[in-house]
């Protein structure tokens, strides 16, 4: 049984991802494909440890989980510092790789990372928070409306 709204927000924190949350993360990474990505990822840890490791340590990114009260992986994000000339050399954050669990949808856990995202976005001084998402994720587009997020840039993206 899905806990009440109100008992699950008060018991989630948001915590720095460690090595352990590797295979969650990919779980809600396969979960969530859509586009091209889907059916190229794979759950193999092996294949994305080095990578994963690199992205822990890189001092311009972090990865986050939000976890239950009982340490279960429920979504997770990276948050990504880019260095800029505009708005007067302040740098932007970046969202990526926004995942809620299937089955813990619609209790609040995806506002509380992207409150989290611009919290630190906040605290870098950064001049955006910004984001992209795949032109499929429709109640993902309506998230992201009900948070303030503008639509304002067309991306364009090259498999390589």
């Amino acid at each position: 049984m899905r806990p009440s709204k109100g008992c699950l927000r008060s018991s989630i924190s948001i915590v720095k991802a460690r090595p352990e949350h590797l295979l969650a993360i990919l779980e809600l990474l396969a979960a969530g494909a859509a586009g091209a990505r889907v059916g190229r990822d794979s759950l193999d840890k092996d294949a994305y440890r080095d990578s994963f490791a690199a992205m822990l340590a890189a001092p311009e990114m972090e990865v986050f989980v939000a976890l239950d009260a009982e340490g279960t992986v429920l979504g997770t994000y990276q948050i990504h510092f880019l260095k800029g000339l505009a708005y007067n050399g302040r740098p932007r954050a970046e969202v990526e790789s926004v995942h809620t669990r299937a089955d813990s949808r619609g209790m609040g856990i995806g506002g509380q990372m992207m409150a989290h995202a611009e919290e630190l976005a906040r605290a870098a001084n950064a001049c955006i928070l910004q984001l992209t998402s795949n032109k499929v994720r429709i109640d993902a587009h309506r998230f992201y409306d009900r948070l303030g997020f503008e639509q304002s840039h067309l991306g364009f993206k090259k498999l390589l």
